[in-house]
């Protein structure tokens, strides 16, 4: 059993016992730390979204979390079978003070998580965080009496979020409508089964081919959109003639892509392509993470606009994209944040965006991925023995790579021309990642290997 309490939310497997698990009692403390938190601030009663993905232990979830909340006093309601980014743009609209999304992302059916929001939909700052956890931990959180108690009210957002995705004005539903769309859709029995279908056949999409689009929550493979978990979407976009292959993870904040011959347009080129488009008709700033493809980058100087990075973590790529201005942004894991919509990660929004331009390049979705400098990122790591002082390894690495480009917000980045390494510790284990991106796989993996053996100079 794990339960894993970070800044960013609560995470954890289903069962066991208090404190070594996602259980019912951590449920309930989290939840009211996170209640208490926010009331902190404000000094009254609040109103609270709280939306989940599929996964079978939701329900019971649900029901503790929603409890906990209007035991304290708080008005909530609940969007019940929903994503991540619709949770995140109901907060907004419903006028409410934070937002709890049920979803452990991309891990597997045995994991759930608390992921929390604020009164602007956006991820906890990590001073939030750090106070939910000390009141969490403290059990300073109080309840309200019986004339106090809170109120439930339960509300479909899914045609309103869609709604809101047509509006925006890069959005060309003409264009994609006259494209005549074949389109096939992995949604690992998730709420993307219900939302991108929908969202497919609002903007004119000819025909949509589902693939585990029922919401159940067994996910019938790694719910992760990597390229080894998409073997099926890709014969089924080869079989039917499909246009394109959609791929979303269980919580809908993910957007991977398959071509029409059922190869891959890669995760990282999700947002570059995005990018692309936006760049096209509205000029400013782009960003991504530390460990996110530079082809972004390349992309955002081809428009004439500068491009920005950011540690890792949504909540440091939001605020980097505020600090600068930024019109496009996002991870390359396939997260999409475009600010004209919202600023949170939605592959609703990805998807949209995508295809408009795609519509309108009048190319095939292989034609548009080669249209872009190819790169190729190698993701490794090092485990280390217990005690290690990791981060006198990652000054010694800097020291000796100190002719190069370095970074340093998010562990130590390395740019070398046209590669570059990026070494991150990890918070919980005695590990460092090691990403590289160079011109081809070999040679992204030969400078891996290479900063690798440097490393093991100085352990």
């Amino acid at each position: 059993m794990t339960l894993i309490r970070s800044i960013s939310g609560i995470r954890g497997t289903i069962g066991g016992a208090p404190g070594e698990g996602l259980t019912p009692s951590d449920v309930v403390a989290y939840t009211a730390a996170f209640y208490q938190m926010l009331r902190n601030r404000s000094g009254r009663s609040l109103h609270i979204v709280v939306g989940r993905d599929a996964r079978p232990s939701g329900p019971v979830i649900s029901s503790l979390v929603n409890a906990t909340l209007v035991s304290m006093g708080a008005r909530v309601t609940d969007l019940g079978l929903t994503t991540t980014p619709t949770v995140e743009v109901a907060v907004t609209m419903e006028g409410a003070d934070g937002g709890i999304i049920l979803t452990a992302s991309h891990n597997p059916v045995q994991w759930n998580a608390l992921k929390l929001l604020n009164g602007r939909g956006e991820f906890i700052s990590a001073e939030d965080g750090a106070e939910l956890l000390r009141i969490a931990a403290d059990g300073s959180a109080s309840y309200a009496g019986v004339t106090e108690l809170g109120t439930i009210a339960h509300k479909d957002y899914l045609e309103i979020h869609l709604d809101e995705i047509l509006k925006l004005p890069l959005v060309d539903t003409n264009a994609i409508r006259n494209a005549g769309f074949r389109i096939a859709v992995d949604a690992v029995n998730s709420t993307g089964g219900i939302y991108v279908p929908a969202l497919l056949r609002k903007l004119g999409v000819q025909e949509v081919v589902e693939l585990y689009c029922e919401p159940h929550g067994q996910f019938p493979h790694n719910p992760e959109p990597l390229p080894e978990h998409l073997t099926e979407l890709s014969k089924t976009v080869a079989d039917n003639k499909c246009h394109l292959g959609i791929s979303v993870d269980p919580d809908v904040d993910r957007l991977a892509l398959v071509c029409e011959d059922g190869s891959m347009f890669g995760e990282e080129y999700t947002l570059v392509a995005v990018g692309d488009y936006v760049l096209q008709h509205k000029k400013g700033p782009a960003v991504s993470n530390l460990s996110s493809t530079m082809a972004l980058r390349d992309v955002a100087h081809s428009h004439g606009v500068e491009y920005y990075s950011a540690a890792v973590g949504e909540v440091n790529v939001v605020s980097r994209m505020k600090e600068t201005g930024a019109v496009i942004g996002g991870e390359g894991n396939g997260g999409v944040i475009y600010p004209d919509a919202h600023y949170g990660r939605d592959a609703l929004v990805g998807i949209a965006l995508f295809l408009s331009h795609l519509a309108k390049s009048g190319m095939t979705a292989s034609q548009l991925r080669n249209s872009y400098p190819s790169y190729v990122i190698s993701k490794n790591k090092i485990e280390l023995g217990p005690g290690t002082d990791v981060d006198s390894i990652l000054e010694k690495v800097k020291e000796s790579n100190a002719q190069y480009e370095i970074n340093t917000i998010d562990g130590v980045r390395i740019d070398f021309g046209k590669e570059w390494v990026h070494l991150r510790k990890s918070n919980t284990e005695p590990i460092i990642r090691i990403y590289a991106e160079s011109s081809s796989a070999a040679k992204a993996a030969e400078l891996a290997g290479r900063i690798m053996q440097e490393i093991q100079q100085f352990v």
